[in-house]
């Protein structure tokens, strides 16, 4: 994996601004972490609101496309990629 510098969970809220403001959108709220596919978009903010934006989307609903095969999806692709969510 590649080592792509990001700003540390703990500082997100603190820091305040568009950081702060994403930080409740993305953080998961099992573990209180931020997924480093997330965490690699905190020094351009736009890019993380970017990329959460295209997640909510895929996942919110297709005409073709139920949720629960949405979500079978992304768990199968999660399982190949050793992604622990």
């Amino acid at each position: 994996m590649a080592w792509i510098e990001t700003v540390p969970d703990d500082e997100w809220e603190s820091g305040g601004g568009h950081l702060a403001d994403m930080y409740g959108r993305v953080v998961d709220p099992e573990n209180g972490r931020v997924d480093h596919v997330m965490a690699v978009h905190s020094l351009n903010p736009r890019s993380l609101a970017a990329h959460q934006g295209l997640y909510e989307s895929a996942m919110a609903g297709t005409a073709s496309l139920r949720k629960v095969e949405r979500e079978m999806i992304a768990l199968v692709v999660s399982v190949q990629n050793e992604c622990h969510y």
